[in-house]
C-alpha cells in the first residue's frame, strides 16, 4: 500500500519536484497508472505557473492526471473535460481557491523552508484520490 506522505516526502525533499510533479505521480502511484517521462517534463514549469502564483501545481497535477485516467478508462474528451470541472469546482469549495497566491499566502520567499507546502500537499492529494475514486467510474 502506498504510504502518501513518504512518497510526498521523498518527490519533494530527495528529488526536488514541484507540486504538480509530485501530484502527478503520487496520483499514478495510487491508481497504478504509469506516466511518461515526456509527462513529468511538461509539468516542470506547473507550480503556480513558474512561481507566477497562478493556478496551484496541486490542481494542475490534479487535472493531468484526470486527463489520463480518463483516456485509459476510455472516457470522452467531453467527458473527462467536465470531471475536470467538477474536479475544479470541488476542489475550490474544499480548499477555497484554485490559485497558488491564495492557497500560499504570503507567496514565495528566500526565507521559506524547502517544500513549504507539504502539509497542503497531503491534504490534497488525499481528497483527490477520493474525488477520483467517486467520480471515475469504469465507462
Amino acid at each position: 500500500m502506498l504510504n502518501i506522505d513518504e512518497r510526498i516526502h521523498e518527490l519533494y525533499h530527495d528529488k526536488d519536484y514541484n507540486c504538480a510533479r509530485t501530484t502527478l505521480l503520487c496520483l499514478a502511484d495510487y491508481f497504478q497508472v504509469e506516466i511518461l517521462d515526456q509527462t513529468l517534463k511538461a509539468a516542470t514549469g506547473m507550480h503556480g505557473a513558474g512561481r507566477f502564483r497562478a493556478q496551484c501545481g496541486l490542481v494542475e497535477g490534479a487535472l493531468m492526471f484526470i486527463g489520463i485516467y480518463g483516456a485509459l478508462k476510455g472516457y470522452s474528451d467531453k467527458k473527462t473535460a467536465k470531471i475536470c470541472y467538477l474536479f475544479a469546482e470541488a476542489f475550490t469549495g474544499r480548499f477555497g481557491s484554485l490559485l497558488c497566491r491564495e492557497l500560499r499566502p504570503g507567496g514565495f520567499q528566500k526565507t521559506d523552508p524547502p517544500h513549504a507546502c507539504e502539509p497542503l500537499t497531503r491534504d490534497t492529494i488525499r481528497f483527490t484520490i477520493e474525488f477520483i475514486e467517486r467520480s471515475c467510474p469504469s465507462a
